[in-house]
């Protein structure tokens, strides 16, 4: 086989950032952060001449320097670190949809994504797909997002149609029925709905829209090797700027196809990655800024509490739940478990440290619902999809507990203020904004005939503001995992 016929590529990867903008010491190296993590992406593309970096969605939360500028920062960021193509992620609309719209013009790298639509003339709101033409290939980028990930849109009157797994599908080979042809080389598919979902997806790509590549996100996946489903290999780069994924691709022109791929996940860390010196530049400048508001102290807890998952009850989760429920006109607190950021934090707590791990804030509601609409949401809390990141996880309140049984899939208890709760217990739970506005599908129970048993009603206007102000007047607060949520089997 001639060797002109050959062309090596190299595609570079990263999702879910979630505003990992700063380096960690670990081990006793520095490890990660977007200085390093853009010298890293320069320093491969100095040494390989045909090099493409992807971003599959999630830029945005997690960091002082995304909020305070509401994402504007993060942009800016983006741009010194050059992406050739990035997808949005669920966290993308965090600031309004308008505001994305308006973040998407700051940008200086196309952002696409096939599958959202304005509801007034059912028109796509971004561009669905890209051509990246590198070392005389074309490779074809698409967006994927769907409604799953999508939940904190429900109160965007102007966008609808948000199109589920079987219909993106059906869109993917739309457009590659449109616009792949003879010239397209390489199709690689940029999704941000998660790796269980990526492999669903995969299953349904028809092997003749020609789809090569997935590169996911959403799931924060770390894995060592390619998941391949239908022919097709599918990959993630975990979360934040610690690691990026690296395909090493061999193309055969004659054949027109992919030869060979080798990937991996490299890490980023003093060893692997140079420090871009414009890139800490300018988020020194940022740092500056925010470390004179949010780098004073608010508290010192008792000990370091973790956060290790957010499908099971952990020491922070049952101290954000009962911080929210002291004396508050509801009796149980339930608290989204993925509102919880970091793993673990402390002893010592920052106003950044807590404005960085409940970075969501806004408004407590409060609902009123009867014992059996209480055990019919347990039951959709603890359902299958809880324990692969499908849904929605949930941290108690100290008053309820509950203990079920995986597999058998049944309540085994589920008490109130240590009675067991009975179809015709009236029970008031507050919920954070977010999770009111996706009620019926976040607790599996119609939202009007919750309201049927009383008018929901705002009872805080913020929750950090609770949160803070319960920090900074309890000294040497601690927590421990009490069984409160008890998951046999």
């Amino acid at each position: 086989m001639p060797k002109k016929d050959l062309v090596n590529l190299t595609f570079l990867h990263s999702n879910d950032l979630h505003g990992d903008f700063l380096p960690k010491t670990v081990g006793g190296k520095e490890t990660g952060g977007l200085s390093r993590l853009s010298g890293y992406v320069e320093k491969v593309r100095r040494e390989d001449p045909n090099v493409i970096y992807a971003v599959a969605g999630d830029m945005f939360r997690g960091s002082v320097i995304d909020s305070e500028y509401q994402g504007l920062s993060t942009i800016n960021l983006m741009n010194n670190l050059r992406p050739d193509v990035a997808t949005i992620g669920n966290h993308e609309v965090d600031y309004g949809f308008a505001h994305l719209l308006f973040l998407e013009k700051c940008a200086k790298f196309p952002i696409i994504n096939a599958n959202l639509f304005i509801t007034m003339n059912n028109s796509r709101v971004f561009t669905p797909f890209l051509n990246v033409e590198v070392g005389g290939l074309r490779v074809l980028f698409i967006g994927i997002l769907t409604e799953e990930v999508l939940a904190s849109t429900r109160s965007e009157k102007i966008i609808g149609t948000f199109i589920d797994l079987e219909s993106a599908a059906k869109e993917v080979g739309v457009i590659c029925d449109n616009y792949r042809t003879v010239n397209t080389d390489v199709t690689v598919l940029l999704t941000h709905i998660g790796i269980d979902n990526d492999i669903k997806l995969a299953e349904k790509l028809d092997p003749d829209w020609g789809v090569d590549l997935i590169i996911g996100g959403h799931s924060h996946t770390f894995i060592e090797e390619p998941v391949w489903v239908n022919g097709v290999p599918i990959v993630q780069a975990g979360t934040g700027t610690g690691v990026i994924g690296r395909a090493d691709l061999t193309y055969d022109r004659a054949s027109g196809k992919i030869e060979k791929i080798d990937w991996r996940c490299e890490k980023i860390n003093e060893d692997t990655a140079p420090e871009d010196p414009v890139m800490k530049e300018l988020i020194d400048s940022y740092r500056v800024k925010t470390d004179s508001k949010y780098k004073r102290v608010i508290c010192r807890w008792a000990r370091k509490l973790t956060h290790p998952s957010r499908e099971q009850e952990t020491e922070m989760g049952d101290l954000y739940a009962d911080v929210m429920a002291d004396d508050a006109s509801f009796d149980v607190m339930l608290f989204g478990s993925g509102s919880i950021r970091k793993k673990e934090l402390g002893p010592l707590i920052e106003y950044q440290d807590l404005i960085e791990n409940t970075p969501f804030d806004g408004p407590i509601y409060m609902v009123e619902v009867t014992g059996e609409q209480l055990r019919r949401i347990a039951y959709h809390l603890m359902r299958d999809d809880a324990w692969v990141g499908e849904t929605e996880f949930y941290q108690f309140s100290s008053a309820l507990r509950l203990t079920y049984r995986k597999s058998t899939h049944t309540i085994e208890s589920l008490t109130f203020r240590g009675e067991p709760v009975t179809d015709d217990m009236k029970i008031k739970l507050g919920i954070q904004d977010y999770h009111f506005n996706n009620f019926d599908k976040f607790f599996g129970v119609p939202l009007k005939d919750v309201k049927k048993n009383m008018k929901p009603r705002i009872v805080a206007t913020s929750q950090n503001n609770i949160i803070e102000e319960y920090f900074s007047t309890n000294p040497t607060l601690d927590s421990h995992v009490d069984g409160r949520i008890t998951v046999l089997d």
